[in-house]
């Protein structure tokens, strides 16, 4: 018996290779097939079985394209409704996989389809679940993604939630390994935790939503408290997975067309397209192609980009460090954005090579943040951060502007006033200006540096949580 987790970091996202005796099973796979393709050929196995938990939102899966290259059956649990082919499993079902036994338990809260698959290894024995995003490892999945029907509210699935996993999950054996679909990151839980398994006895002990004495209505009120909308992208994703989508090799050879810099520049006037530069961002403050956009391989690329670029099939050109094209061709197709259509061919280098024009931004460190801070008594600040951060913490006198909304926001700042735009680590800041100053916002400064930084360097901080308490 063989298993094998296959975790993508910047996704915080689990896929599972399950083996045995020439047999396998793939749990959630993500969009490219090869990585499992090369590992039952290296194996000499044949891919029996394609598992999903459920609809996915935060990223295309691949059964699809590894169903079409293998022959393999996609299997779903009850009430999974979807328009390309597919096995829709019953509660309790049993499949094989070489001596392994996968059974079905429907575990409906995430989603209404949202299904747990529990490992029996040859003995019969129960050793692990494949828990989607049922249970997390320090937490639960939210409640408020499913695609809507009549009138579910959010509430109606958590009640679901707290039943599947006091009748379904929490009645097996503790030993039994917990194997979800997220860790730490994924923008489909609370809370969860930087572990990305553990045995179920630790997670009745230490899973707040696993308490043995929490009620019902304890229960969906604590995990329906505190949630922030959803990315955008999520239910166009959510979509896709239902209803089907591109080969992904029609979308990588679309993508990977080098393009000259004049080629480059007359693409992106002529299709309307987004320049979307990958490169770290040191980079890309110091010199950019005027009016593209920085979303930085390095971070949490395709979260932001799900969350900033609003349409799917908006045409994309890239910027990326030689060698990278094809991976941000890859990264952006993994979230639904298939449309891109070239990249700059010998990267930014190239760029400048020919002579085009050059914007940049300006960059500071904390320490001259803090000098100017104190010689500036009307200086303007933009805090980029997520509304939990900035309540936790911010600097006197900034204005809070989330990165997550700021299409939606800009209005409430003048293109006239200078700003200083700072986030954790500089990331988020260097997208935030990045998308301002392609909107004719050119006075901004980036503030390059950790928070701590900033906070070390002797700016004073306002703790909004506190503050409330000792007003109350």
């Amino acid at each position: 018996m063989k298993i094998e987790q296959i975790y993508t970091g910047c996704l915080a996202q689990g896929a599972y290779y399950i083996e045995s005796m020439g047999e396998v099973a793939i749990i959630d796979p993500l969009r490219e097939a090869g990585p499992y393709l090369k590992k039952a050929r290296e194996n000499q196995a044949t891919i029996k079985y394609i598992f999903e938990t459920h609809f996915h939102a935060d990223f295309i899966s691949g059964h699809l394209d590894l169903a079409q290259k293998t022959g393999a059956r996609i299997v779903y649990g009850p009430g999974a409704e979807t328009t390309y082919e597919k096995y829709e499993a019953k509660d309790g079902e049993e499949f094989r996989v070489g001596a392994l036994t996968i059974r079905v338990l429907h575990t409906p809260g995430h989603t209404p389809e949202s299904t747990t698959y529990l490992l029996l290894d040859e003995h019969g024995r129960e050793r692990a679940i494949f828990s989607g995003d049922t249970l997390f490892i320090g937490d639960v999945g939210r409640p408020d993604l499913a695609q809507k029907k009549g009138s579910l509210t959010k509430e109606d699935l958590a009640g679901w939630l707290y039943d599947s996993l006091r009748n379904k999950i929490m009645p097996l054996p503790d030993e039994v390994v917990v194997y979800p679909a997220h860790g730490a990151g994924s923008a489909c839980g609370k809370n969860m935790s930087s572990e990305t398994w553990d045995t179920l006895g630790n997670q009745k002990k230490s899973n707040y939503a696993l308490r043995a004495d929490m009620t019902r209505e304890e229960f969906i009120a604590e995990v329906t408290d505190g949630l922030q909308p959803p990315p955008q992208y999520f239910a166009k994703n959510a979509k896709i997975n239902k209803t089907g989508y591109e080969s992904l090799d029609e979308v990588m050879k679309r993508g990977a067309q080098p393009l000259s810099p004049h080629a480059f520049e007359m693409a992106a006037n002529a299709e309307g397209a987004i320049m979307l530069d990958v490169r770290p961002q040191g980079e890309f403050v110091k010199g950019f192609v005027p009016n593209s956009i920085f979303i930085g391989l390095d971070g949490t690329f395709a979260p932001w980009v799900g969350a900033l670029i609003t349409d799917l099939q908006q045409p994309i050109l890239i910027i990326a460090p030689k060698g990278q094209e094809a991976e941000t061709v890859m990264r952006l197709a993994r979230v639904g954005y298939d449309n891109t259509i070239g990249y700059l061919e010998g990267g930014f280098e190239a760029w400048l090579a020919a002579g085009m024009e050059v914007d940049s931004i300006p960059s500071i460190d904390a320490i001259e943040f803090a000098r100017r801070y104190n010689s500036q008594p009307d200086m303007k600040m933009l805090d980029v951060r997520k509304p939990g951060e900035w309540s936790a913490e911010h600097i006197d006198g900034a204005q809070h502007f989330a990165l997550d909304f700021i299409n939606g926001n800009m209005a409430e700042i003048n293109r006239d006033t200078e700003y200083y735009l700072h986030c954790r680590s500089g990331y988020r800041s260097t997208i935030a200006g990045s998308i301002l100053k392609s909107r004719g916002f050119d006075k901004l400064i980036n503030v390059d540096a950790m928070f701590d930084e900033i906070t070390a360097a002797g700016l004073p901080v306002t703790d909004v949580i506190c503050s409330s308490k000792a007003k109350a």
